[in-house]
């Protein structure tokens, strides 16, 4: 057994330093303190993401993978959301949460969702000697897409009203639960296919493995929520140390190092021939962003002690614009249930272009540009757009295939199709 944990105990070594710094109440400077705390926070992420792959053994379904991409997240919700409930009492932390948010809703769909595409097709063409040029979903994805679709719809609200509202953040949170219930009943029943430590976690006895999960999620969970608070106050201080904007280091740094575990998932995934389910894992992530993590802001802000409705300043309201547009892009783009490679070198151009236009008229415009994209795509795939708002209030998600007709090799469920059909 200590064979097949032993990356986990690596991990929890390293997290060491980070205990002793907080429940011995030892100062330390701020770039240390980011440096030890941070460690902390992606070795623990590590062990939630191994423990929840390995959960998929006893916890079969659609739910299964909900679950795996919500436990997955856990390090960013827990900085989130204490960012949020500082802000009741300190306004200034206002803009960290819609910071961190905003970045890690970028940085999942811009980089994560193309680099899976990317090494999707690239793995598939190698191997069959032919040019692979998409991905293919499975119709059961529509489910999703219309849970993002209809939640990106509603993150339009927060820049046009300025505001994170408290009825907004329980709308939101209806529509999470709601989501897990559908996922839960169409979860189609199949043999989880595990990777690495997650493997040799799973292939434990079932009287041995199912206490060394358990186990393995409440002490990475005690760990994240412990180093939670100081990582995200290092992150502040750090930024004033070393002259970066805080706003950017909260908003890139921090969702970085809490999703690094949940895109090396998805690209061993995508490695392995499995893009579908790679990019399921990406799109369940997305849904729970939008909906449950935004949904839980104004109420972490009113437990701190705001008045349950998050005041946007115009900087904070142009990212969420951005990022709202970005996702609408995705989900556009996806509703022909392909993901083409000229979709995902587009979705990566443009994640990296904010990068080099910064500033008002820089987000602006390039919300625009995710808009008219967007708008076009809808065009392209509009016997998409009906099966995808109404999957999630159907029985039977599938409908009509509203995909493109055109001919090539694709993969298709994570394996290559060479008809393209």
């Amino acid at each position: 057994m200590l064979r097949s944990i032993r990356p986990a105990l690596l991990c929890f070594l390293v997290a060491v330093p980070a205990l002793v710094v907080r429940l011995g109440g030892i100062e330390t400077p701020a770039l240390l303190g980011l440096l030890v705390f941070g460690g902390a926070v992606v070795a623990a992420a590590f062990v939630l993401a191994w423990a929840a792959e390995a959960a998929e053994v006893d916890i079969s379904g659609g739910l299964a993978v909900a679950i795996l991409a919500i436990i997955a997240v856990l390090p960013e919700y827990a900085v989130d959301l204490y960012f949020a409930f500082r802000a009741g009492s300190e306004p200034d932390y206002v803009q960290f949460a819609a910071a961190n948010m905003t970045g890690s809703n970028r940085l999942l769909l811009g980089l994560g969702w193309p680099v899976v595409v990317l090494v999707s097709v690239a793995i598939a063409s190698r191997r069959s000697g032919r040019t692979v040029r998409e991905v293919v979903l499975d119709p059961s994805h529509r489910l999703e897409l219309g849970f993002l679709l209809i939640a990106s719809l509603l993150a339009f609200v927060m820049p046009l009203t300025a505001t994170i509202s408290w009825i907004l953040g329980v709308v939101l949170l209806a529509w999470f639960v709601y989501y897990l219930v559908r996922i839960a009943r169409g979860g189609a029943e199949e043999e989880p296919d595990l990777v690495g430590t997650a493997a040799r976690i799973g292939a434990l006895p079932q009287r041995t493995r199912r206490p060394v999960v358990i186990a393995l999620f409440v002490v990475s969970a005690l760990i994240i929520l412990a180093c939670a608070e100081p990582f995200a106050e290092a992150l502040v201080a750090s930024g004033s140390t070393l002259g970066i904007d805080q706003f950017l280091l909260v908003q890139w740094l921090a969702p970085l190092a809490s999703e690094a575990p949940e895109f090396i998932v998805a690209i061993i995934f995508a490695t392995r021939g499995k893009a579908a389910a790679a990019l399921g894992m990406l799109i369940s992530a997305k849904v729970n962003q939008w909906t449950m993590l935004v949904g839980s802001l104004p109420i972490a802000y009113a437990l701190g002690g705001g008045s349950g409705t998050l005041a946007l300043d115009p900087r904070q309201v142009e990212e969420i614009l951005l990022t709202a547009a970005q996702t609408m892009m995705g989900v556009a783009l996806l509703l022909g249930l392909r993901f083409p490679r000229w979709g995902a070198i587009t979705l990566l151009a443009l994640f990296a272009v904010q990068f080099a236009v910064p500033g008002t008229h820089g987000r602006l415009i390039l919300s625009a540009v995710y808009l008219v994209v967007a708008l076009a795509l809808f065009v392209l795939h509009r016997r998409g757009i009906l099966p995808a708002l109404t999957a999630p209030f159907r029985r039977d998600p599938e409908g009509p295939d509203g995909g493109s007709d055109d001919e090539g090799p694709v993969i298709r469920a994570g394996r290559l199709d060479p008809a393209g059909r």
